[in-house]
This record gives structure tokens, C-alpha cells and sequence, in this order.
């Protein structure tokens, strides 16, 4: 029965007549009230997953996600489908936390964002007291890895704040998890009796490239052809003083663009991420650090202007390429004095 209702929901909220692979097995699951892991590829439709099962059942889920932009974009898409979801996060007054938290303790929402910060703020997790949180579901679960590409201290403390809830049902969601990760994520967490679903890493749609360039001139001129002929996509840089060079090369070329790095404020970069998937601009040059901001459905390319810090950093990086399924280059220029 709980699988029927969510098919309705899938086809009446989401608009799909089906689920992707992976995906019912793990609805299921969460529906059964189990802990677990799911690792599905970039564009695997992770995030239905939770999605989907908090508009089937009472209580709220919550989502802890690790960037503001990632769950702007996510709460204004299930806002756009009538979902009632919101996000509280450090973007806000004080005066506009106050008013959702009431909203959440008075059972308004079905999807509440946040950071893992927040699990800092004693007032927040006061506020959570007697609330029915039917669902803890942790995305990008390899940052609370050492052993992942993108480590956060903050999300470390997870494991406790799941016990200061009350330990709800706590499923974790990541696209690249080596063995060492996912072992790290069940430990943290401490899930019980745990699912586990791994539908693989493999895109299909996706090609890989390697191009030997000699010295900076070979690289521009890479980067030029991949840009004239593929159009929309992401270039990644190792610093933030070549991501100021690269997309400043890239507007000379009348090339519309923008830069996302760490020296940037928060506003800054929310600011950027918002002209990229609102599609203002055509490309956008980022480090590698801030690469999760980076989401939109239509990115034809993905250059690597230099070497990224470890593989699975490369393709979870590479892997925001094709998000709708067609086909996207990825590509990487390798200069020997770059390692």
C-alpha cells in the first residue's frame, strides 16, 4: 500500500511515471521505517528518495544539506509543486528563523532544510523538542567522511545530534562513496540494521577526455574550443586567483560567465549560483572546494583547467555534466608541472 501511494504522489506532485533504478528499492525501505545508505550517481534522483517518502507519511523530514544554494534550489522546486518545504539557515533574520521553527513545531512543512551548523545552536535543537521528526535524511553524506573528498567537521557531530533528537530513522545519501566512506557514514551515524543500496557509478551519457597541453597558451586555446563548441558547462580551477583569470579571459572572449570561490562571501556566491541556474550566464569557472554549488540540468561540458585534489574529487566533479541525461564532455588538460 505504502509503495501504491507513493507511485500516485510520483506521478501527481513529480510529474514521473516511473522510478529510476535504485530508486523503489530504496522508497521502499524508507517506507519501512529503516536506516540506511543509498549511493546513486550524480543525476540518479537521489534526492526523490526522501523526498517522495516525506509526503507519504505524517511528521516532518529533515535534510541536512551543506549548502545554502543546494537547498534554495531544492526548496524552490518543491515550493513550485505545491510541497510545503523550507529551509533555515544563516541567510535568514533572526525574526524569519523564529517564524519557521514555529511553523515547523506547529507541523506546517513536510521537508525542513538545514545545515549541519545548526546542530550547534542549542535554541534550535530546544525548538525541535516534542516535534515529530519522522525522518533525518543526511545529503552528501561523504563530507562527514575523512576519507571522502569533501570532509566537514560539522558533519562529523551528526551521530550526536541524532541522538539529541530522540535517534528518528536516519538514512544517508551520497553520489561517490569509496568502501572506507561508507563504512565511516554507518559508523558516524550510527544506522541500525542498515539498507544498503549502491546502483553503481557509471553515466552513460558522459565522455571522458584527456588533452597533454605544453604551456599556458595550449591550455587557452583547449579551453576555447571546448567552450565554442559544447557552450554551457563549469570550468574547474585549483585556486581562486586562476578562477579570477580564467572567467576574466573568458568575458574578453564575450563569453558570458561567472567566478564562485572560497573568497567570496556567502551572499557573493549565492548571488552567482543563482545567475548560473537561472541560465544569465553560460558558463561558470569555480574551485574545486565549492564545486556542490554548482547545479543545473543543461551542463554540456565539464573542463578541469587543472588536476583536481584525488579521482573520486574528479568525478563527483566531472559528474555535474549531463544532468538531464544527454549526452556532455568532460574533460581534463594535464600539465605535468600542474601535479
Amino acid at each position: 500500500m505504502d509503495l501504491e501511494r507513493a507511485r500516485e504522489v510520483l506521478d501527481k506532485r513529480f510529474g514521473y511515471s516511473g522510478f529510476l533504478e535504485g530508486q523503489e528499492e530504496i522508497i521502499s525501505a524508507v517506507l519501512a521505517g529503516r536506516d540506511g545508505l543509498a549511493v546513486l550517481p550524480t543525476g540518479g534522483g537521489k534526492s526523490l528518495c526522501y523526498q517522495l517518502p516525506a509526503l507519504c507519511r505524517e511528521g516532518v523530514t529533515l535534510v541536512v544539506s551543506p549548502l545554502i544554494a543546494l537547498m534554495k534550489d531544492q526548496v524552490d522546486g518543491l515550493q513550485s509543486r505545491g510541497v510545503p518545504a523550507t529551509l533555515i539557515n544563516s541567510t535568514l533574520t533572526g525574526a524569519e528563523q523564529r517564524e519557521r521553527l514555529a511553523g515547523l513545531r506547529a507541523g506546517k512543512f513536510s521537508l525542513v532544510y538545514v545545515a549541519p551548523e545548526r546542530f550547534q545552536s542549542m535554541g534550535f535543537l530546544e525548538a525541535l523538542e516534542g516535534v515529530e521528526i519522522s525522518l533525518l535524511a543526511i545529503d552528501e553524506a561523504h563530507c562527514l567522511s575523512q576519507w571522502g573528498h569533501d570532509f566537514r567537521p560539522d558533519y562529523m557531530r551528526l551521530g550526536k545530534a541524532r541522538r539529541s533528537l530522540g535517534d528518528p530513522q536516519c538514512v544517508a545519501f551520497t553520489a561517490t562513496a569509496t568502501a572506507a566512506v561508507r563504512e565511516d557514514i554507518l559508523r558516524v551515524l550510527n544506522l541500525r540494521d542498515p539498507f544498503q543500496v549502491v546502483t553503481g557509478f557509471a553515466r552513460p551519457n558522459l565522455s571522458f577526455n584527456i588533452s597533454q597541453v605544453e604551456s599556458k597558451a595550449a591550455k587557452l586555446k583547449r579551453l576555447r574550443a571546448v567552450v565554442s563548441e559544447h557552450g554551457t558547462g563549469v570550468v574547474y580551477c585549483a585556486t581562486r586567483k586562476r578562477v579570477e583569470e580564467v572567467a576574466e579571459t573568458l568575458s574578453s572572449w564575450g563569453v558570458k560567465c561567472v567566478a564562485y570561490h572560497g573568497g567570496m562571501t556567502e551572499e557573493e556566491r549565492e548571488q552567482t549560483q543563482d545567475r548560473f541556474i537561472r541560465k544569465e550566464v553560460d558558463v561558470a569557472v569555480a574551485t574545486n572546494a565549492f564545486g556542490m554549488g554548482i547545479d543545473r540540468s543543461d551542463v554540456r561540458f565539464v573542463l578541469h583547467y587543472e588536476i583536481p585534489g584525488s579521482l573520486e574529487a574528479y568525478y563527483q566533479e566531472a559528474g555535474r555534466a549531463g544532468r538531464d541525461g544527454e549526452s556532455a564532455h568532460c574533460e581534463l588538460l594535464f600539465n605535468y608541472s600542474d601535479t
